[in-house]
């Protein structure tokens, strides 16, 4: 979907925003204006890395979409709820979502984005290693099947997507 967009079905819309920065195609949706599915723009207490797949110099030129397109999200009503793709830590399966208002995300993020410029050297300086699993998810994903076991123990709980 292109920026804008928007998909009707029921009585529920959802609206693409374009998010660069964690990859060049990262979207968010926009949830009948009142939650916003980030992916891995967004997490309840950081964001998405700029770095897989992807040489030194395109990921300062992705933290710097990044920043970009982070400051277009925290523009949006506080109230907001984000739900992002996963987490970086191990959570339990407890049928409770993983949620926060934007004005909580604002509140642990917010001082992250007083200039581009800091922003990139700090996402830059606290790149973790790459995921053990992030080489076969791209193989997967690239080729459009799932794996042999089950997609949980490869995308489930905790996930080094983020910064």
């Amino acid at each position: 979907m292109s920026d804008g967009q928007e998909l009707t079905f029921g009585s529920a819309r959802l609206t693409a925003m374009r998010t660069p920065g964690h990859t060049m195609e990262s979207t968010c949706y926009l949830l009948n204006g009142h939650a916003l599915l980030t992916g891995d723009t967004l997490f309840l207490g950081s964001v998405g890395r700029p770095d897989l797949h992807a040489s030194s110099e395109e990921t300062r030129e992705r933290a710097a979409l990044l920043y970009h397109s982070l400051r277009r999200i925290f523009m949006l009503r506080p109230e907001l709820l984000v739900l992002p793709g996963h987490v970086s830590a191990p959570v339990a399966f407890d049928g409770n979502p993983l949620a926060a208002t934007l004005q909580e995300v604002d509140s642990r993020l917010g001082s992250w984005l007083s200039s581009e410029h800091d922003f990139v050297d700090r996402v830059l300086s606290r790149i973790p290693p790459t995921p053990p699993n992030y080489t076969e998810i791209v193989r997967l994903n690239e080729a459009g099947i799932l794996p042999e076991q089950d997609p949980t123990d490869l995308e489930a709980g905790a996930n080094r997507c983020a910064v």
